[in-house]
């Protein structure tokens, strides 16, 4: 008898393919799955997918088919400690996938097939009445502006390019303000701070060495300096292999995060809100497939 799992698609992600998403559903049935392919129509459809398949199924496992936006998604619908998830990458930064070293959906594929499961943690972002979670990261000031900021005309445009135009306006439109972050009782001034679930940031780029997503910790690294030059140090830095290092950066980890002020906010690459927010580390949330 075949298992049963469910396909949460993205039809609209940066390298989505019917023809490989038909070898991928032929390759799971060959497995042994049974897999019942749900397309998203809109950016709610994939938390209420994954929602609505836990609430009629006491073990699911669910599959996120698209970028990253889609994972989130879906981990924005599980139920705590119930769900298996796993990642067909069809995005177009798919830092998920890098991260678990999958190089294709055909090798996502063989890896569901084979069932290795570790244990999942994710984060947990609260302020102003929202409630996210993440499983990458989470970013207070200059990439929450950046993020805030895209347009989506843009975006419709030029794709992931969208993202460089508006931190081009953001460093134009220049601002200078530190915010207050406490975690295991000190408290430090950072102009920006990005909390790290995975040690990858916006692709295959290096931020946070040691942060990963099966351990009860963030890896947290703020930028004390507001000096433009100290933020395009730090970016050749991290493109560079190098992670974060340079003139004002410190990484620390920590469990549980509070971050003051009002700045932007975003999550997974999502602007949710503004500051100020807290943020809570939850081990074992759902077994990921690796």
């Amino acid at each position: 008898m075949s298992t049963r799992c469910s396909i949460i698609i993205n039809p609209t992600s940066g390298s989505y393919s019917e023809k490989v998403v038909g070898r991928v559903v032929a390759t799971l049935r060959e497995g042994g799955l049974d897999p019942l392919v749900l397309p998203t129509a809109g950016p709610d459809d994939a938390a209420a997918f994954a929602a609505r398949i836990c609430a009629r199924e006491p073990s699911p496992l669910i599959i996120a088919a698209g970028g990253d936006g889609t994972v989130n998604g879906v981990i924005n619908g599980l139920e705590p400690g119930r769900a298996t998830v796993a990642f067909l990458p069809l995005g177009t930064s798919n830092v998920l996938a890098r991260e678990l070293g999958i190089g294709s959906a055909e090798e996502a594929a063989r890896r569901i097939i084979r069932g290795e499961t570790r244990p999942l943690t994710v984060g947990l972002l609260e302020g102003f009445g929202v409630r996210r979670r993440f499983f990458l990261m989470a970013g207070v000031g200059f990439d929450g502006l950046v993020v805030e900021g895209v347009r989506g005309g843009e975006k419709r445009r030029f794709g992931a390019a969208a993202y460089l135009l508006s931190a081009l306006r953001t460093f134009a439109a220049w601002e200078t303000k530190s915010m207050a972050v406490t975690a295991g009782g000190e408290r430090r001034l950072c102009h920006s701070v990005v909390v790290c679930n995975a040690a990858r940031y916006g692709g295959n780029h290096l931020l946070a060495p040691g942060a990963n997503l099966f351990g009860p910790e963030f890896g947290v690294v703020c930028l004390g300096g507001s000096r433009r030059r100290d933020y395009l140090r730090l970016a050749l830095n991290v493109v560079a292999g190098r992670g974060a290092r340079g003139s004002g950066v410190s990484l620390f980890h920590a469990a549980e995060v509070e971050i003051g002020g009002n700045k932007p906010v975003q999550v997974d690459g999502d602007f949710v809100c503004h500051g100020p927010v807290r943020i809570s580390s939850l081990p074992g949330f759902a077994r990921l497939v690796v």
